[in-house]
């Protein structure tokens, strides 16, 4: 087996674009990830994407980002608020998870705490899996862990919640129906062929692409702003400003994506941009963290998080950080908006979930403890905070 690795963005382009080269990065994980969305290929996938895009419209965005979310995001920041601090990554992980929980179609019915922390505590054990191959734990270990998490999802939280949506079903027209992935996937599990193990994973698949991954952009994006603040302190009266909010998550997700690397496997003999030629069995490696750096691309700054950052011609500001092609990440608009233009309305746009978080944390005048510096996660070899505390209502702003 040869491996072959890209550091060029134009190179990570050509690979992306290729339909000859298939999903490798959660070949480790498949006890969580088997079958899911992101993993399939060719019309499979585009039977499965065909039916969840309808979830993923601009309408369904905007009623999350009026009507839901704002109240989910109240109802679990105003514990911390009370207290006056949080772990950012502890509280990402539970406004994030609360979120998507609403937006994938599992059901909190008592809106509890402990809810939350089950979840939670689930959500951890499925990224386990997930990203097993940059794992530092024991490999049998993490999968006997989700086995057991899988079934007490099913019981606890999966179970209950099909129960409820065929119900509806069976009552309702398909415009009064929630508008959710489960509630989509229901509609057509007998068109899509979707095994109940399978509709399970995807399920799964949704919490963690929704919560797990945003929740690291939610923190690096706050700790670039504070940095960048340090360094332009008369440019801090910005974080009041939606757009420019929304600008900082763009380039902090273009300099960290929540994976710092993308796989791909030959399904035959591919010629890569390198002049060299893949075969079955090989590995094709983007870096990510590097190709978003390039400075042929974004300028001799490229390495600097700098929210005025205009997008290269034809490019998004966030560079390759939601993938491109087929397996772009479906969902990159719930989570990171709309890329606003010069003559964007703020009062109609769609900011996405992470800039929505952003802002109700600088309302709340969000500032890192000084006495109690934050840590990056020792279990993972991804670039990833694991303890992140802050102080909210502070009078220092």
């Amino acid at each position: 087996m040869k491996e072959f690795n890209f550091t060029k963005y134009d190179e990570a382009i050509k690979i992306y674009r290729d339909n000859n080269l298939m999903q490798a990065l959660y070949d480790e994980g498949e006890i969580i990830m088997d079958q899911v969305l992101v993993c399939l290929h060719g019309e499979e996938h585009k039977k499965r994407r065909k039916v969840e895009n309808k979830i993923f419209s601009r309408e369904t965005f905007r009623l999350y980002e009026t009507e839901i979310y704002p109240k989910t995001i109240r109802e679990t920041i105003k514990p911390f608020i009370d207290s006056g601090k949080m772990d950012l990554v502890d509280f990402g992980f539970r406004v994030l998870l609360n979120l998507t929980a609403d937006f994938s179609g599992v059901d909190r019915p008592l809106k509890s705490q402990e809810e939350t922390e089950t979840l939670i505590r689930l959500l951890k054990t499925f990224a386990s899996g997930a990203t097993l191959a940059h794992s530092t734990r024991d490999r049998e270990e993490v999968k006997s862990e989700i086995k057991l998490a899988l079934k007490e999802f099913e019981e606890r939280f999966l179970g209950p919640s099909i129960e409820r949506r065929k119900k509806i079903i069976k009552k309702s027209d398909e415009d009064n129906l929630p508008k959710d992935i489960l509630t989509a996937l229901l509609l057509n599990q007998d068109k899509l062929e979707l095994p109940h193990d399978v509709l399970m994973r995807e399920i799964a698949f949704y919490l963690l692409a929704g919560a797990q991954t945003s929740i690291h952009s939610l923190v690096h994006t706050f700790h670039e702003i504070m940095i960048w603040i340090e360094k332009n302190p008369n440019q801090k009266t910005r974080i009041s400003d939606p757009i420019f909010i929304q600008k900082c998550v763009h380039e902090s997700t273009r300099l960290h994506p929540s994976s710092p690397v993308a796989w791909r496997k030959p399904v035959c003999p591919v010629n890569l941009p390198n002049n060299e030629q893949a075969v079955e069995g090989d590995k094709v490696i983007i870096d990510l963290y590097n190709c978003n750096r390039d400075e042929e691309v974004f300028g001799d700054d490229a390495k600097e998080f700098n929210p005025d950052r205009k997008a290269p011609s034809g490019q998004n500001v966030y560079g390759l950080s939601f993938g491109l092609g087929m397996h772009s990440c479906i969902g990159k608009n719930l989570a990171a908006g709309v890329i606003p233009k010069e003559d964007t309305n703020p009062d109609n746009h769609h900011y996405g979930t992470v800039a929505l978080i952003m802002r109700k944390l600088f309302e709340n005048n969000a500032l890192p403890d000084p006495n109690d510096p934050p840590r990056m996660d020792e279990k993972t070899k991804r670039p990833n905070w694991g303890y992140y505390p802050i102080i909210l209502n502070s009078d220092k702003v």
